[in-house]
């Protein structure tokens, strides 16, 4: 049985679009499309497209907690 707090996590996929990771963070996509731009979140552009890494987004995320801010 899964537990019901890990159930919403593991229904990300590995590699995640642009949209999925706007969703996973909570925030608009055109903020994760102009962070993803500028550098400032781990990407790639695979033929054009935004993919993120979502061990690499949760990495991110815990780091950027660990210093006591999230800028979007």
């Amino acid at each position: 049985m899964v537990d019901s707090s890990q159930a919403g996590i593991e229904q990300h996929p590995t590699i995640m679009t642009l949209e999925e990771v706007a969703k996973y963070l909570r925030v608009h996509k055109s903020t994760v499309y102009r962070m993803a731009r500028e550098g400032s979140i781990p990407s790639s552009k695979v033929a054009n497209q935004w993919r993120f890494r979502k061990a690499r987004i949760d990495e991110w995320l815990m780091e950027r907690e660990n210093e006591g801010a999230i800028d979007c």
